[in-house]
């Protein structure tokens, strides 16, 4: 099942209200997407940690063969 992009951002907002979030359709298709989330909240977290919690954010959408959530390429930072 795809998912629409507005929906992955609003998952991401919930957790991360002030973050810079991009997200982008890598394949047209829905299922395939790209996201940046840059927040104040990643200073001092490596970027596992950081991935970690914008998947958490995510609330299981990504879990398993069954995910409404297909693939995500996640960028994370904190603002520079």
């Amino acid at each position: 099942m795809a998912m629409a992009g507005t929906e992955i951002e609003a998952l991401i907002r919930a957790e991360f209200p002030d973050a810079k979030i991009t997200i982008t359709d890598l394949a047209g298709d829905g299922n395939h997407w790209a996201a940046e989330v840059i927040d104040a909240r990643f200073s001092g977290m490596n970027r596992v940690q950081q991935q970690r919690a914008v998947y958490a954010a995510l609330k299981g959408k990504m879990d398993g063969p069954n995910g409404d959530l297909h693939a995500l390429a996640l960028t994370t930072k904190a603002p520079e």
